[in-house]
């Protein structure tokens, strides 16, 4: 049968099965604040909403996007929004420390993108080549990934240059390296100075934190866990829609939301992604999209409390539930061998 006979019919039975777990007109509204600008790193969520995804689960869903002036995180425990796209893990585990009542349900991305760029021909052909490196970072990255590269790898203080999220510095001096996505700031980079950056993927080297994840409220999680089945689960639909189906209208909604993003850049981000197995590897090839274990949850915990991080002691189980994951949802949409 060919596979987009095989694909529709897929389609169809997630419809089906979706239409008959709810009632006709009983969508559920629900408010997802993103924690950026609307760019292809959302792109499954953006497709659930722009393909009817959401709709076939009963969810009538507003994306909300983050910003420089936005704070969603903010808005999730009090109730202003119902889900939250967190980071990495190191929010949720600085939300538990502060007895923030939020819980992770599920993690898109099964890599965080986060990179160190580099010129070529400095000698820079290791991770750990970089420790001799000027490096471009913003405050964030110091408090947090910084201090892994410090206690995993060596690197020091007086490496860390201020990073206002320009890459002319990183241009100006060809010693230098500078923070970065693997879907983005590569792409960037090449367009303006026209040569090919190395990249390092912080999760090939050991940061092993989940990233893209959804975040919503203990109390929702108890009230209704039916809503938030079907919005993980929608989402997860929609992140292999996304990335290995028909994505025009995601992309149409995410420029519309945001006019910046180019298509050049949408392509590239999309390639980036699976390229890197940033959604799709790892226990997501086996449990589905969306993949968490308690060892990933507990060996992140590790290593941040090592790299003095997050504060030990705490109990990590209460940071998450591995309730709504590990299904197998979609897994039929995705990438055939």
């Amino acid at each position: 049968m060919p596979p987009s006979i095989v694909r529709a019919l897929c389609l169809a039975a997630i419809a089906w099965v979706s239409a008959a777990a709810v009632p006709a007109g009983a969508a559920d509204r629900v408010t997802f604040g993103t924690n950026w600008l609307a760019q292809p790193e959302h792109g499954g969520f953006y497709q659930a909403l722009a393909d009817g995804t959401y709709a076939r689960y009963g969810l009538d869903v507003t994306i909300a996007p983050g910003g420089p002036q936005v704070n969603n995180r903010m808005l999730l425990p009090t109730g202003k929004i119902d889900f939250f796209m967190g980071g990495n893990l190191v929010q949720a585990f600085a939300a538990l420390e502060q007895d923030i009542p939020t819980v992770v349900v599920a993690a898109l991305f099964q890599k965080e993108p986060q990179v160190l760029i580099a010129h070529p021909g400095q000698g820079y052909e290791r991770l750990e080549d970089l420790r001799k490196a000027p490096l471009f970072l913003a405050k964030p990255t110091v408090a947090t990934t910084f201090q892994w590269l410090k206690s995993a790898w060596g690197f020091r203080d007086e490496q860390v240059r201020p990073y206002a999220f320009s890459a002319a510095p990183f241009l100006a001096d060809k010693s230098s390296a500078q923070q970065g996505y693997a879907t983005s700031e590569p792409f960037t980079i090449e367009k303006q100075a026209g040569f090919k950056p190395k990249v390092f993927l912080l999760a090939d080297f050991g940061f092993d934190s989940y990233a893209t994840t959804i975040e919503t409220r203990r109390d929702l999680v108890e009230r209704n866990p039916d809503l938030v089945r079907r919005f993980v689960e929608a989402s997860i639909v929609g992140w292999y829609t996304y990335l290995y189906g028909d994505n025009a209208k995601a992309n149409a909604a995410i420029k519309a939301a945001n006019p910046d993003i180019s298509d050049e850049l949408i392509a590239f981000s999309i390639r980036s992604m699976k390229e890197n197995g940033i959604v799709d590897s790892g226990d997501a090839l086996t449990l589905g999209i969306g993949a968490m274990s308690d060892a990933r949850f507990a060996s992140f915990y590790a290593t941040m409390v090592k790299a003095g991080v997050t504060r030990p002691g705490l109990d990590v189980r209460k940071a998450y539930t591995l309730d709504f994951v590990n299904r197998g949802v979609g897994r039929e949409l995705g990438r055939k061998p």
